[in-house]
């Protein structure tokens, strides 16, 4: 994790390893102060395990440069997944004004962006509590920042689906076209080629795709873009034999019906391609 705020810093302090702002007021980048990271807006906290790596991360770039003379301190007032409100400081960082400047931007990208995530994904969740149905995300993130953001899903209350393309085999409309369209013959290909321990999981778009996902024995099925009396449909001839994740265009307004079609899942890639960063503010103060 080092290694990639070193590279998320060193993209904002350029081929010189500066910050001319800070360089540009003098001894005052020196001086003590206090910053508090507090929120703005009322969200779900995320991403708080990243602040002290980013101001030491900071901190030995300084030290490396002879721009740092004391330490900083950070503490962290909440936990990834507590409710805040505008108002709630959530961390206080204790240094030179040099380093609190320098960690800024780069901390509350991270934090705002995660916790955004937490936020809409909670939203959903709350949005179908009542059913026994779990939201899944996608892989529609960003790159770089799967792994975080796939953590905000669970601190949300999500569930995380397949990481990449190397842990499950997923077949949709093109796989199926491009092996003749044949839903049953191209998950025995790929069950020849991959072996039993990698689940094969199938989109289908209509009942009758549905018969042959059932049939050609798959472990999950992917109802794409179906109104929710076909989801109900395809629920009961299921009966439980294959978990169904309902997928396609699914928003806060209609994720309950859906959920309440009876299916497992709920796949949204809105909760990490379309998340608000939640917003966060650091103001220091001098000591």
């Amino acid at each position: 994790m080092n290694r990639r705020i070193d590279a998320f810093l060193s993209e904002d302090l350029g081929p010189h390893d500066c910050d001319i702002s800070v360089e540009s007021i003098g001894e005052a980048a020196f001086r003590p102060a206090v910053g508090r990271v507090t929120a703005k807006a009322s969200g779900i906290i995320c991403g708080l395990g990243l602040v002290e790596p980013v101001v030491r991360t900071v901190e030995c770039r300084r030290a490396a440069s002879g721009r740092l003379g004391s330490s900083a301190s950070v503490k962290i007032f909440a936990c990834d997944g507590d409710p805040v409100s505008p108002g709630t400081v959530v961390a206080e960082l204790a240094g030179q004004v040099g380093t609190l400047l320098m960690a800024e931007r780069t901390l509350l990208n991270l934090v705002q962006r995660l916790s955004g995530i937490a936020t809409l994904t909670h939203a959903f969740v709350d949005a179908m509590r009542g059913t026994r149905c779990r939201l899944l995300d996608t892989r529609k993130t960003t790159p770089g920042l799967r792994d975080l953001e796939k953590a905000a899903v669970r601190i949300g209350g999500g569930v995380n689906h397949r990481f990449g393309l190397f842990d499950m085999v997923m077949l949709k409309d093109n796989h199926i076209t491009a092996m003749g369209g044949d839903i049953r013959a191209a998950v025995a290909a790929a069950r020849a080629r991959v072996g039993p321990a990698l689940k094969i999981e199938v989109e289908v778009a209509t009942f009758e795709q549905l018969e042959d996902a059932l049939d050609a024995g798959v472990d999950i099925i992917m109802l794409d873009n179906m109104p929710p009396e076909l989801m109900k449909r395809c629920v009961d001839r299921a009966a439980g034999r294959v978990p169904l994740e309902a997928s396609g265009g699914i928003t806060l307004d209609t994720i309950a019906v859906a959920a309440a079609t009876g299916v497992d899942y709920v796949s949204v890639g809105a909760v990490t391609h379309s998340a608000k960063a939640l917003d966060i503010s650091m103001k220091i103060q001098l000591r």
